[in-house]
């Protein structure tokens, strides 16, 4: 993927089954995508059913969540080896949804991010802040907590600066996944802007410029176009919206008018 495309990213969560795949799959088969990078996060049941019905397109498929281990007594987990085998190219970490029901601390999500790397997977890590935090104006300490913390981690489990290049950072701010409520561009957009300027201390000016952030909290057709024109705001991470496949194609449709990064 070419630095700075825009990218749509629909995260399923734990919804849709392998039929549901197969309608995406229709849909997107005869979409436009010369534009922005498509990327989709199935349950695992429907991974390999995802890949196979995209296998004609450029869209592609990532997991939502692995084991920090390569393979092992893990019973449930999935490494990424398996979703390699699956014929997926990327996963997520430390999604707030594994943060909160599994307890995932920023140790742990890093060494993930290291293992994603280490198996020849790209990586979208997810950050952002909870209401309390918001309103406590700890927004920006908990980004650099979590970001500082997390990349740490995964730099004592074997990853390296030069692993950037196959690194994206999903800044999903926690009280507006589902809720209905969204950041304002501007709200955003200077959380966006925190994050390349921190990224820019830890990875270097040049990786940092190169590095997409995608928006993730309450996307939806009518509101991403007045988000993707934000400096860097480089595409979304969506949830609800994503699980309709007109709905998602309006998104995607959005993420082609971003400004030339």
């Amino acid at each position: 993927m070419s630095s700075r495309r825009p990218v749509a990213a629909a995260n399923w969560k734990m919804n849709l089954l392998a039929s549901d795949a197969r309608t995406f799959g229709e849909a997107l088969r005869t979409a436009d995508l010369s534009d922005v990078d498509v990327l989709f996060f199935p349950p695992a049941t429907v991974a390999a059913t995802l890949v196979q019905e995209v296998a004609s397109t450029t869209v592609e498929v990532g997991g939502q969540d692995l084991h920090a281990a390569d393979s092992g007594a893990h019973t449930g987990d999935l490494s990424a080896a398996h979703w390699r085998d699956a014929g997926c190219r990327w996963v997520l970490c430390g999604h707030s949804e594994r943060r909160a029901d599994h307890g995932e601390g920023d140790e742990a999500v890093g060494a993930k991010v290291a293992a994603g790397l280490r198996g020849d997977l790209e990586v979208m890590l997810c950050l952002g802040e909870t209401l309390e935090e918001r309103e406590a104006e700890a927004t920006q300490a908990v980004l650099e907590r979590q970001l500082r913390v997390g990349w740490n981690a995964a730099r004592r489990a074997g990853a390296t600066d030069g692993d950037v290049g196959r690194l994206a950072i999903a800044y999903e701010p926690v009280w507006a996944i589902g809720t209905g409520k969204t950041a304002t561009p501007e709200l955003a957009q200077d959380a966006h802007a925190f994050l390349r300027s921190l990224a820019g201390d830890l990875f270097g000016a040049e990786a940092a410029a190169g590095l997409r952030l995608l928006y993730g909290g309450s996307v939806k057709p009518g509101n991403c176009r007045e988000l993707i024109v934000q400096t860097d705001i480089d595409g979304f991470l969506v949830g609800g919206a994503s699980l309709d496949p007109g709905s998602f194609l309006d998104i995607i449709a959005g993420c082609a008018q971003r400004p030339p990064s």
